[in-house]
């Protein structure tokens, strides 16, 4: 779809006041009452397969650069792995989420609502409007499921982090809009479930190069599998996912930090991604990531908890392998931790060698940002070359699902079910993520329960970092609070934490960094914007806020 997906950036069309679902403060009720002058209306516009088309890329659109918070973009992905305790932003946002002072009037939980609905009113107004047009009947099957597949992403997403939500499927009049009640967590997750196999059952396994991002019966089934994980609806999971894996088409890609740069975008391990095209419809992901050094922002930092995650290239973790010097800690890892982050001294990048040592001149040093900046930086993501991507011209995709996800998350069913596990099993499954030739980490052979499921998670942790499943994973595992109530530390400072004065280190010299206030019991949901609730008296507010 790289080539073809937005070349309109979305598609103007009356729906019910473009955005009534959302409360904008703009509309008026005789606005529904009168033909555009100036735009396309549902009215005239919906007859030919080229206005299917045009109108699927609309659907598909959620913006280029930045245009708020949602559950596609590079930096909203990113974000959900820091509120998971991965890492932390200049600018806090992830530490909004999970200090304690999260508020229903927090104007990013409201992005990631607003947005989520905004493509959802795009597909109801879809399937509201297709039957109008005279097409061919496979291709408009076609079309259908993929939007009813971007819907269900989306509404799977609001009720993962938001629990009951409204559950819409026709594009909504304003009085409507502010009327509707909210639907059960389970029940907006049963329709998922419905919408996604019925899709599954319709749409083609995968696509041609042309055509990428377009959803699949992968994309579909992927999705499907994610809602049975967080249901424990293990068997059901282990159906979908193993669905993927008999297409035979999908597969782990041997090389690893390609996947996240141009040279990767056309690999058959990526299921889902969010498109971008350079010059066209770019993203502003590596703005954020890129360190100063580079004329980027640094606004990530990596926590040292996620970087001591790695194992040893034994496949032992630190705190069991011979092969680790506290003294030398970045040394004898897996080859994932130098493709993920960045490390001071040790990560070159355009030829460059990163530094973040501190009391210095230079621009990515620890102190430029006191307390908000942990000395460790994210590389996955950066691509090589300028004349492929530059920091404010990035055309990199996204990848939302991978094939590695899939395999992991077949085990873990299988696992969770008590079906048995056996060498074959792991050899099929995350041998194959670990073995992958740019990995190269030693098989997992233990079929311990309680052993391979601590393996399974970190593995998750450290193969998934930044890609935005990490604040899934740790919701449905029941961890969110226990990641987020520690405290956090940066890059290593000094192998002589005893006589070390410069900066507050710990007890093995790593910069003491920064505390979280996860309330249990509370957080674990995001409030119901504030926003919402003021102009529908109907929705309520969730526990705590």
């Amino acid at each position: 779809m790289k080539k073809n997906q937005i070349s309109v950036k979305s598609l103007t069309s009356a729906l019910a006041c473009g955005l009534a679902l959302l409360g904008t403060a703009g509309c008026k009720k005789d606005l529904l009452d009168k033909q555009p002058l100036s735009s396309i209306s549902d009215a005239t516009f919906w007859k030919t397969a080229n206005d299917a088309t045009l109108a699927l890329n609309g659907v598909y659109d959620t913006g280029a650069g930045f245009t708020g918070y949602n559950f596609w973009a590079g930096t909203s992905m990113v974000n959900l792995d820091l509120m998971a305790g991965n890492g932390s932003e200049k600018e806090l946002i992830p530490d909004q989420f999970t200090n304690g002072t999260l508020s229903s009037a927090y104007s990013y939980v409201g992005s990631y609502y607003s947005q989520a609905y905004r493509q959802i009113t795009r597909c109801n107004n879809f399937l509201d409007n297709i039957d109008k047009v005279t097409m061919d009947a496979t291709q408009k099957a076609t079309m259908v499921n993929e939007v009813r597949t971007l819907r269900a992403y989306n509404y799977f997403n609001l009720g993962l982090y938001f629990g009951a939500v409204p559950l819409i499927e026709h594009v909504l009049t304003v009085d409507e809009a502010n009327s509707i009640a909210r639907t059960p967590q389970a029940t907006v997750w049963a329709f998922c479930e419905t919408e996604l196999k019925a899709a599954a059952a319709v749409l083609p396994p995968s696509v041609s190069d042309a055509q990428q991002g377009h959803m699949t019966a992968a994309s579909a089934l992927a999705i499907l599998g994610r809602v049975q994980l967080a249901e424990k609806k293990w068997a059901d999971a282990a159906t979908s996912y193993k669905t993927i894996m008999d297409f035979g088409y999908y597969t782990i890609d041997p090389r690893y930090r390609e996947l996240f740069l141009n040279a990767g975008e056309l690999s058959h391990e990526v299921i889902m991604s969010q498109q971008y095209i350079r010059d066209t419809y770019n993203q502003a992901l590596l703005q954020y990531l890129t360190p100063e050094t580079w004329g980027g922002w640094h606004q990530y930092s990596p926590f040292n908890e996620l970087v001591k995650t790695y194992e040893c290239t034994d496949g032992l973790p630190i705190t069991q392998s011979p092969l680790y010097d506290k003294n030398n800690p970045y040394a004898n890892r897996d080859p994932r931790l130098d493709f993920t982050v960045m490390i001071s001294g040790r990560t070159t990048f355009r030829g460059i060698t990163y530094s973040a040592v501190p009391g210095t001149t230079l621009p990515d040093r620890l102190n430029q940002y006191p307390g908000v900046w942990s000395g460790y930086a994210i590389y996955k993501f950066l691509e090589d070359d300028p004349a492929v991507a530059t920091t404010s011209n990035d055309g990199n995709n996204m990848p939302l699902i991978r094939y590695a996800e899939v395999l992991l998350g077949y085990l873990e069913a299988r696992l969770e079910l008590g079906a048995g596990v056996d060498r074959a099993l792991l050899d099929a499954t995350i041998n194959k993520v670990r073995s992958r030739a740019a990995v190269h980490m030693p098989a997992v052979t233990t079929t311990d329960p309680t052993a391979l499921r601590t393996i399974l998670r970190r593995e998750r942790r450290v193969e998934f970092a930044f890609e935005g499943i990490r604040y899934f994973d740790c919701l449905r595992w029941g961890i969110i609070g226990a990641e987020n109530n520690q405290q956090f530390t940066g890059m290593k400072l000094t192998n002589t934490p005893a006589t070390y004065t410069a900066y507050p280190v710990d007890a093995d010299g790593y910069y003491i960094y920064k505390k979280r206030n996860f309330i249990v019991g509370r957080n674990e949901l995001w409030p119901i914007p504030q926003s919402e609730r003021d102009l529908n008296k109907n929705l309520t507010q969730n526990p705590g806020y």
